[in-house]
């Protein structure tokens, strides 16, 4: 949906998009990049710089990592969390940070279930052990909807058995409400990546023979349970997003493609807005990890089949990296919503410069207290560039004697 200040040929990247009466600016959103800065959850001044500089780069949308709904929840120690009331206020410092610089405030609740209890990234994401309890930092115990590790080398997690399954259910909501009072407009439920609802959906980790496994109806139960928690527990005006693994990413046993488009018509039938299409993580066995080939904007097409079957919006992420091809991907009907990660990180001005690039309204370009220096710098740019000159010009002309 347009706004009267957009112009009529706006790239497609730049034509806002309302859902539940909430306006996205611009259809370029951040997508949520775990860090692994906090401590006991909470969100600190990291979290805030770390955040705000995309906002202030433009972005339409702006989802904070992903945020345990409860301790046993986290992937790693140093994880944030809003499974306390106490850890709202550092989370809302960054939401209306958000808001103030025109980026709608989003947040992604997880639950990393038996993929839980590991080291952070630069440490190989391994599995904590008993080495690491000696410095304050031990694992603890991980759940998941059957006795089945994450891969080799891995904790076996304890079954939930139904009365756990309706407290965690009524983890996600709490945790919703909380993200609610810290200001946040978006909320997005991580079920992909082998994390906790993920594991109830797939086959392969969900052998459960009760009323939360054994077919496909049975293995939805648990997921669109909690998005009816969660849509009962937020207002109207809260735009609620779910994230998919559009593959399981196994070598044989994982869910089947159609199964994943009907799971996402139960969900928006429950409450969901958006589907953010990502892949894989079922498993942490590379001998069975089937990843999708890693390329450029390597999940729209699932992201272009779950838009059309499903009539919902769709968020895409997976190495989007140039605004033309961003707003190729919209233009094409693969996405309403284009996410990027490791781009952001390296350029968190990327909306700005992909402003200049697709020739979008000049006025919009920068924030003013950036645009007074840099609107100047770009004009001289550009007249040095017209003139042949290079920084390195005037070491190549004849030394002053």
């Amino acid at each position: 949906m347009m706004d009267e200040q957009t112009p009529v040929d706006a790239p497609a990247l730049f034509t806002p998009l309302t859902v539940r009466g909430i306006t996205l600016r611009d259809r370029a959103g951040v997508s949520p990049m775990c860090m692994y800065s906090a401590a006991d959850g909470f969100a600190n001044d990291f979290h805030l710089a770390h955040l705000g500089r995309f906002a202030l780069g433009g972005a339409g949308l702006v989802l904070v990592e992903a945020t345990a709904v409860e301790p046993r929840g986290r992937i790693s120690h140093h994880d944030l969390g809003l499974w306390d009331d106490s850890q709202t206020a550092g989370l809302a410092r960054i939401a209306e940070f958000l808001t103030a610089h025109g980026a709608v405030p989003a947040v992604q609740l997880a639950h990393a279930g038996r993929r839980a209890s590991v080291r952070e990234p630069w440490h190989a994401g391994a599995p904590l052990d008993d080495s690491d309890a000696a410095d304050g930092l031990g694992p603890w115990p991980v759940v998941g909807p059957s006795p089945i590790p994450a891969g080799s080398g891995w904790q076996e997690p304890k079954e939930l058995d139904a009365a756990e399954i309706r407290e965690s259910v009524q983890a996600w909501a709490a945790a919703a409400k909380r993200a609610v009072q810290a200001g946040f407009s978006l909320i997005e439920l991580h079920g992909a990546h082998g994390y906790l609802l993920h594991s109830f959906l797939s086959p392969v980790s969900n052998q459960r023979t009760d009323e939360y496994g054994g077919d496909a109806e049975k293995r939805m139960r648990y997921p669109l349970e909690v998005i009816r928690a969660v849509r009962a527990a937020i207002p109207d005006d809260v735009i609620l997003s779910y994230r998919v693994s559009a593959v399981d990413g196994v070598v044989e046993g994982g869910t089947p493609f159609d199964a994943v488009v009907e799971f996402a018509r139960r969900a928006g039938d429950a409450g969901v807005d958006i589907i953010d299409t990502s892949s894989g993580g079922i498993s942490a066995d590379r001998s069975v990890d089937t990843r999708v080939r890693r390329g450029f904007a390597f999940h729209a097409d699932f992201a272009r089949e779950l838009r059309q079957r499903t009539g919902m919006l769709v968020a895409c992420v997976g190495f989007v990296v140039d605004p033309e091809q961003a707003t190729r991907l919209i233009e094409e009907g693969s996405a309403d919503i284009v996410l990027l990660g490791r781009e952001m990180l390296d350029n968190p001005n990327w909306v700005q410069h992909a402003r200049r690039q697709l020739g979008a309204d000049e006025a919009q370009h920068w924030d003013q207290r950036f645009g007074s220096a840099l609107t100047p710098r770009l004009h001289t740019l550009e007249r040095l560039d017209a003139a042949g000159e290079t920084p390195l010009s005037r070491f190549e002309q004849s030394p002053v004697r």
